[in-house]
């Protein structure tokens, strides 16, 4: 027997009673489970409790406007996955700007055509649902990946960077990496470092590290973040785990973590082709074929520990 397909969960904010009983009626009867919230104070209560799978949004609330729920349900990195559609009556350019301009995916406008609706969130959720998949992808390799803008913001991550940061900082009600990290960020990122590079992050209970990796589009940093153990105790887990040498472990050390022959030989002082007879050993003693598979090995064993 097949289990039943689990039930996206829609967050609809909207102050208008009319319009909640009526979109309500037409995501239940589509297979959506339906959150409310009348204002955009509600809504942030509610996320910080439940992660909804998409969020269909009114642009114009009292108090505080779509717009500005927009980007404070965007400030929490839970909903990075979560696309949010603006409902509007006001079709002009200068709103529908604003609205995609606070992190909204689309817009409709009223009164809402029900097929319309429907259409647009099973694409942006399947869109959704791909993005996760590959940030997830990443996670299980070891890539704990994030990327911030020119002021040190965060744009995306992959899930586990904001547990791995949590656990390093241990204590409730701590800004989240956006905000805790965008000064230090932006003062590091002005200094241009080069691909390679790291910055130590203070005051944590654990020792982290962010690596840059790359400048995209001249719009945005690709950066990593890193829970450098010790090169010692990563050394001895491998040599104890396989049975390999010091040196052999070493080696294998670095290219789990993805440095090629040239940038080994550089750290450990020694040549290329010694690196090379060692990964023969290290090979065969994995009992793999190539780099990517020993790498692979090694950095199972190493999140273990």
């Amino acid at each position: 027997m097949n289990p039943k397909p689990q039930r996206n969960v829609v967050l609809v904010i909207d102050d208008s009673i009319e319009s909640i009983h009526m979109l309500n009626d037409v995501l239940e009867e589509a297979g959506f489970t339906v959150l409310v919230a009348l204002e955009g104070s509600q809504a942030l209560t509610i996320t910080k409790n439940i992660k909804p799978d998409i969020i269909l949004l009114d642009a114009i609330m009292p108090n505080m406007d779509g717009f500005e729920t927009c980007k404070q349900l965007k400030l929490n990195p839970q909903l990075v996955d979560s696309p949010i559609i603006f409902m509007t009556g006001l079709s002009d350019t200068e709103h529908v700007v604003m609205g995609l301009t606070a992190g909204g995916v689309d817009y409709v406008t009223k009164p809402i055509n029900a097929d319309e609706l429907i259409a647009r969130m099973r694409v942006h959720l399947s869109n959704a649902r791909l993005a996760q998949s590959a940030r997830m992808a990443l996670d299980t390799a070891g890539q704990y990946l994030f990327t911030v803008d020119l002021q040190g913001q965060l744009l995306w991550s992959t899930p586990q960077v904001n547990q791995l940061l949590d656990g390093a900082i241990g204590e409730a009600g701590v800004e989240p990496l956006h905000q805790r990290l965008a000064s230090l960020l932006m003062d590091w990122l002005k200094h241009k470092p080069a691909t390679g590079h790291h910055l130590k992050l203070p005051q944590l209970l654990q020792p982290l590290s962010i690596e840059m990796l790359n400048f995209i589009d001249n719009r945005e940093y690709l950066l990593r973040l890193s829970n450098p153990h010790k090169p010692a105790d990563d050394t001895h887990a491998l040599k104890d785990q396989f049975g390999v040498t010091g040196r052999e472990a070493d080696v294998l050390l670095w290219i789990a973590n993805g440095k090629t022959n040239r940038e080994i030989g550089q750290i450990l002082e020694m040549s290329p082709r010694t690196v090379n007879k060692h990964l023969e050993q290290i090979f065969r003693k994995l009992s793999v074929e190539n780099r990517t598979s020993a790498a692979a090995i090694a950095i199972k064993c190493l999140t273990r520990f």
